[in-house]
């Protein structure tokens, strides 16, 4: 989060509008506070994976795509170890 520029505050703002995007997207039905979680370490997580195929993004725009790209992939990898 530090690399990016976007603080605690915005990291938790923009965490929760990128998890309930991808919630909205994958037809989930999640909690405020697990959209956060979910927007947040979705961040983190694709933000690596990004970063080790050179693509860098930056500010809350880019934090935002990262969260929601990061959110989606949990929640499918959830979808696909939990059984229905």
């Amino acid at each position: 989060m530090g690399e990016a520029g976007v603080g605690w505050v915005t990291a938790i703002i923009v965490g929760g509008i990128a998890g309930w995007l991808a919630e909205q997207f994958m037809k989930s039905n999640m909690g405020l506070i697990m959209n956060i979680v979910l927007g947040i370490v979705g961040a983190a997580v694709a933000s690596a994976i990004l970063s080790a195929l050179g693509i860098n993004l930056g500010g809350w725009v880019g934090y935002l795509i990262s969260g929601f790209i990061g959110a989606v992939l949990l929640i499918w990898i959830v979808r696909a170890v939990r059984p229905a």
